[in-house]
């Protein structure tokens, strides 16, 4: 049966409440075969979760892309990180059950999860409540098309502000601001910082973290984790930049 607040909530409770810094690296099934997982060498990469989920709303082969990528990440938390209420997988460890409330579409905010909900209850998985924002300067990408939400902008940053607090005081445990897959404009160190100051949660960053002068400003601003993807595919030696460069937390969690 799934469940809340189990270890992989306290991992992420443990980086916000000690100040440390932690890296997930986001794998899109929409983009992945099996074959293409085993050339990754996940093993191998030093980070501390996997994410695993797209923009697309239906994946065929979801179920089997996140068992191989569950038999070739060791130890490493597998989280999916849905599209839709399809994106469900009995290979993961857990789930981040998201609410895009930086948006009015009402199928993000309450059809999808209510789809999910039963076949969810029955499995072995960890759910993590999850306030979800897009953020960043204009510039839409495929999460804004496939959920037919428009980003809010950098420059209104009382106004995500004040969204990210309504998602922490409806009992959403972490926050996710995501700029959205291959930004060219991240999500500003304002809004990160500011953000930080009142949620009073563990706050997830990604979308747009292609360089290490961007990776540092975000961790720097508040970031407890920052998720990267296409940027360590592209260019894997940006991951050893970043955790040769910046206090990484590394820690081993054992979900098994």
């Amino acid at each position: 049966m799934a469940r809340i607040r189990g270890k992989i909530f306290e991992s992420f409770r443990e980086l916000h409440l000690a100040g440390r810094k932690a890296i997930a690296w986001l794998i899109d099934p929409d983009k992945s075969t099996v074959s293409k997982i085993r050339e990754l060498g996940i093993s191998k990469f030093p980070v501390d979760f996997i994410f695993v989920g797209g923009s697309q709303m239906n994946i065929d082969n979801f179920e089997e892309i996140v068992s191989e990528i569950k038999s070739e990440a060791g130890s490493k938390p597998i989280i999916l990180f849905p599209g839709s209420h399809s994106q469900l997988s009995h290979s993961a460890d857990g789930l981040l059950f998201l609410n895009l409330i930086s948006g009015r579409n009402p199928r993000f905010l309450i059809d999808e999860q209510v789809k999910a909900a039963k076949d969810l209850q029955a499995m072995d998985i960890e759910v993590l409540p999850t306030a979800y924002l897009l953020v960043n300067d204009g510039k839409l990408g495929s999460v804004h098309y496939a959920s037919q939400t428009l980003p809010m902008l950098n420059s209104d940053v009382e106004e995500v502000v004040d969204t990210a607090l309504a998602g922490r005081f409806m009992g959403m445990e972490m926050t996710y601001l995501d700029a959205g897959s291959g930004s060219d404009s991240p999500v500003s160190s304002e809004v990160i910082l500011k953000t930080k100051n009142v949620i009073d949660g563990p706050l997830i960053i990604g979308g747009g973290l292609d360089t290490i002068d961007k990776c540092k400003s975000a961790f720097d601003a508040g970031a407890d984790v920052l998720v990267l993807g296409n940027a360590i595919e592209k260019d894997p030696s940006l991951l050893t930049e970043v955790l040769d460069n910046i206090q990484i937390r590394n820690f081993s969690l054992n979900v098994n």
